[in-house]
């Protein structure tokens, strides 16, 4: 027997999921630990082996690998949790980090806040000027050395940050995607001078054109790249203490995975890795039910976030925004704001009710949770609204204080608007259905699709309980909550879903037609640089993909636009044709008849995505078929919407459901670990895997 575990750590639950090679699949949740997350991981692959009556080392022993999620990475960069780190660049251009090539004063900020330019805090430097050091040596456009390094001088300039007291250091020299060969010297003399000390090259993590983006990336690497180190290093001996033989692998921003060993070098790159599990996850489930356009929702205790999969592929992107500055890595595009379970609920100085971005987290978590929180939360309005059980959660194991969460609305939202307390919940419910469809009509429709033609996937703690709400919001009529036995952790089964991917970039900007052997070459290098890789991984595949793009633009434009380009040998019909791509994208993204052919195309950065196909991939078992109509566990009063108020509502247990069984809203489902909600005017549906399908009532 081999398992294969998922472990997604949040910021306020840890989640994972077990999968076996004979049809065995298993979740369990557990609260995460910060600041130590690594003995939240050992609390729920505890409980996993629980389920299956072994103790941990048994379990572990016949583990064939772990994919792992961790937001400690984007939580550290968030939060300016980093240690001080040095950056060596070329004389005369250590300033384009600090001026932020202007963007960065507006970047990830929304046109509500761009409107406010006296209130924008302009402060968004990544590290002290003093930490930013000059070094003589020159490449240029073509890689062509025009000034040797300066060894003496690099080294004096690394002795001054090692005397800063720098943890590690981040070198971005210009034009080094072209020639790295001075960027290689100076990790040669860091080493000489400060063997140990963390070291970070552009020409490694962002070999890509545009100095500040390519300086921002890699300084952010670097800022995370101990921290990662170290927190994984003590996983990883933890789980081998404990009998794991097989690779500890980490989730990446595009989707894949990465041996544990081989993710702090890329540290930048794990950022997104908790945010994607989902996505990975609604790509393997759309298989199995038949769907290839998906909206995958997930709503944790901290967050919302939205992702898409189009014709059966989750949709990419080519970078992301943290702090205002640009990440340049390949990565899944997932939309976020911070409006998860634990969001809490406030009013603004014009005394609206506002949800989030602030979190109560896991400490000391919402009010009804009686860890000294005393801010309202979402989960305190649906634990007064009825909509989950005063019992608690985790199957009773986190108890639940209805009056806790009473008085914390009472005193913050009720009495300041006027309202009764269920009122109150009851805006905070709405309000918060409200923002996530603002966010799902942005992820949507700025992507050219109509969310009409679109299966909404809702997972997480919260998401089944607002998901009829705020699919509602984007008029999408067929929403399915992923149950069976991975319920709310569904982003871990995603992650236990997921391949080992890498990818490889550079940037060699030319006008189309171009010569095909110039991007044969560039195509030819990268391939090998992946395949190589995914050698570096220590783990078999069945079978290795490799896929061919190109990010392009019009002439003089910025607006990239990345391209498929089809393997085999390149000939000019080929580039024509991924030109014609390029085209038919750009009009998809910006409106029919918005490019402009005649300013002629150009070919910014060539990339090869390696994927690397793992023995097996978790599948959800199917479930009994219904013998009779389903019977209601109880009733009990919930309010789901304001006008209407508490209505006398049929309670389900998940458990007792079997396939074929249809509910009529409104009702509620009771999951250990979630509570799905099924609002009037829908039907429930549950399918032959166990996921509950809720559609708009056709009578």
């Amino acid at each position: 027997m081999a398992y294969v575990i998922g472990v997604d750590v949040g910021g306020t639950f840890t989640d994972a999921v077990l999968d076996d090679d004979a049809g065995t699949v298993l979740a369990a949740k557990s609260p995460s630990t910060p600041p130590d997350y690594s003995r939240g991981v050992l609390d729920v692959l505890t409980l996993l082996a629980e389920q299956l009556g072994h103790t941990l080392p048994e379990m572990l022993a016949q583990t064939h690998h772990i994919a792992h999620g961790t937001t400690s990475s984007l939580n550290a960069l968030v939060t300016g949790n980093v240690p001080p780190v040095g950056f060596l660049t070329t004389k005369g251009h250590r300033d384009s980090i600090f001026i932020m090539n202007v963007e960065g004063r507006y970047l990830g900020r929304s046109p509500h806040e761009l409107q406010h330019v006296l209130a924008q805090d302009k402060d968004h430097s990544l590290l002290p000027k003093r930490h930013a050091l000059e070094i003589t040596e020159r490449i240029d456009r073509d890689g062509t050395v025009v000034v040797a390094l300066d060894e003496a001088g690099a080294r004096a300039a690394i002795r001054s940050l090692v005397d800063e007291g720098v943890q590690a250091i981040a070198v971005s020299l210009l034009w080094s995607f072209r020639n790295p060969a001075h960027e290689h010297r100076l990790r040669e003399l860091i080493a000489e001078e400060a063997p140990g000390l963390f070291v970070a090259l552009s020409s490694e993590v962002s070999p890509r054109i545009r100095e500040f983006a390519r300086n921002a990336t890699t300084i952010m690497s670097t800022q995370i790249g101990p921290g990662l180190r170290d927190y994984l290093g003590t996983l990883e001996s933890s789980l081998r203490e404990h009998g794991l033989v097989g690779p500890l692998l980490v989730m990446q921003s595009n989707g894949g995975a990465i041996a544990a060993a081989q993710a702090p070098a890329a540290a930048i790159s794990t950022v997104g890795s908790v945010l994607t599990g989902g996505v990975v996850g609604s790509v393997a489930l759309g298989r199995q039910l038949g769907h290839r356009n998906i909206i995958s929702t997930d709503v944790g205790g901290t967050t919302f976030l939205a992702g898409l999969v189009v014709d059966g592929e989750p949709v990419r992107d080519t970078g992301t925004v943290i702090n205002h500055h640009p990440i340049n890595v390949p990565t899944l595009r997932v939309d976020a704001i911070g409006s998860g379970g634990g969001a809490i609920a406030w009013l603004d100085a014009g005394g609206n009710l506002r949800i989030g971005p602030r979190s109560a987290q896991a400490v000391p978590g919402p009010a009804c949770y009686g860890n000294g929180g005393t801010e309202p939360t979402n989960t305190d309005a649906n634990l007064v609204l009825g909509i989950l059980p005063e019992r608690g959660l985790l199957g009773g194991r986190k108890p639940l204080s209805k009056d806790l969460a009473r008085q914390a609305i009472e005193t913050r939202i009720a009495k300041p608007l006027g309202l009764s307390v269920e009122e109150a919940a009851a805006a905070i419910y709405t309000v918060q259905n409200a923002q996530t469809g603002d966010l799902l009509r942005k992820t949507v429709v700025e992507s050219g699709h109509d969310p009409r033609t679109f299966v909404l996937y809702a997972f997480g703690g919260a998401g089944p309980a607002h998901c009829a709400g705020y699919a509602a919001e984007v008029g999408c009529d067929e929403v399915v909550v992923p149950l069976g036995p991975v319920a709310s952790a569904f982003s871990a089964f995603g992650l236990a879903s997921s391949d080992i991917a890498l990818a490889a970039e550079l940037s060699d900007p030319t006008v189309v037609p171009f010569d095909p052997q110039r991007a044969e070459q560039n195509f030819a290098e990268l391939e090998q640089r992946v395949r190589n890789g995914l050698q570096r991984q220590g783990v078999q595949f069945e079978r290795v993909e490799l896929y061919r793009e190109i990010d392009m633009r019009y002439t003089m434009q910025l607006a990239e636009v990345t391209t498929p380009v089809a393997s085999g040998p390149l000939d000019m019909a080929a580039i024509e044709a991924a030109a014609a791509g390029f085209e038919k994208r750009y009009a998809e993204l910006f409106g029919a008849g918005a490019g402009f052919r005649e300013a002629g195309i150009q070919a910014i950065t060539f990339r090869v995505r390696g994927v690397g196909i793992l023995p097996f991939s978790p599948e959800l078992p199917g479930v009994p078929a219904a013998e009779r109509d389903p019977e209601p566990i109880a009733t009990r009063p919930v309010c789901l919407d304001a006008a209407t108020g508490y209505v006398d509502t049929a309670i389900y247990d998940y458990q007792e459901l079997r396939a074929g069984h249809v509910l009529t809203g409104p009702a509620v489902v009771e999951v250990p670990t979630t509570t799905v909600v099924v609002p009037a005017g829908t039907t429930g549906t549950v399918d032959h895997l166990g996921n509950l399908t809720i559609r708009r009532s056709t009578r």
